[in-house]
C-alpha cells in the first residue's frame, strides 16, 4: 500500500489527496459509490487511504476523508463522510466491501 502523511484538516486532506490524482467526489447511494450521474460497483474499487477527524469543541462532530482508487487505478476518488454512533453500520459496510489497497 501506498504510504499516505497524515493531515492536520479535512481541507488540507483534500486538496494534497486532489494533487494525487484523487479527483472525483464519490458519494454512496444504494451500496455504489456515485459521481454526479454515473454509479460505480464498490467490488471494483479498493481504499488507498483513510483520514479521521474529530471536532475541537465537540467530539461528535467526526469526518472520514477516503481515499479511495478504481483496482487497476484509473479512476482515484474522494469520499468524505461524517462518522460516529449514527454511521457506525454505513461505515462498517463500506470497509467490509471496499478492501485496503495491497
Amino acid at each position: 500500500m501506498k504510504e499516505f502523511m497524515h493531515y492536520n484538516t479535512v481541507s488540507e486532506a483534500i486538496a494534497e489527496l486532489q494533487k494525487e490524482g484523487f479527483t472525483i467526489d464519490f458519494n454512496l447511494k444504494e451500496n455504489c459509490l456515485i459521481c454526479e450521474h454515473s454509479k460505480y460497483d464498490l467490488e471494483d474499487y479498493e481504499i488507498a487511504g483513510i483520514y479521521r477527524y474529530e471536532g475541537n469543541t465537540d467530539p461528535s462532530d467526526e469526518v472520514a476523508v477516503f481515499a479511495i482508487q478504481e483496482r487497476n487505478g484509473t479512476k482515484k476518488g474522494i469520499l468524505v463522510n461524517g462518522y460516529g454512533f449514527s454511521n457506525v453500520s454505513e461505515i462498517s459496510e463500506i470497509l467490509r466491501r471496499l478492501k485496503y489497497m495491497e
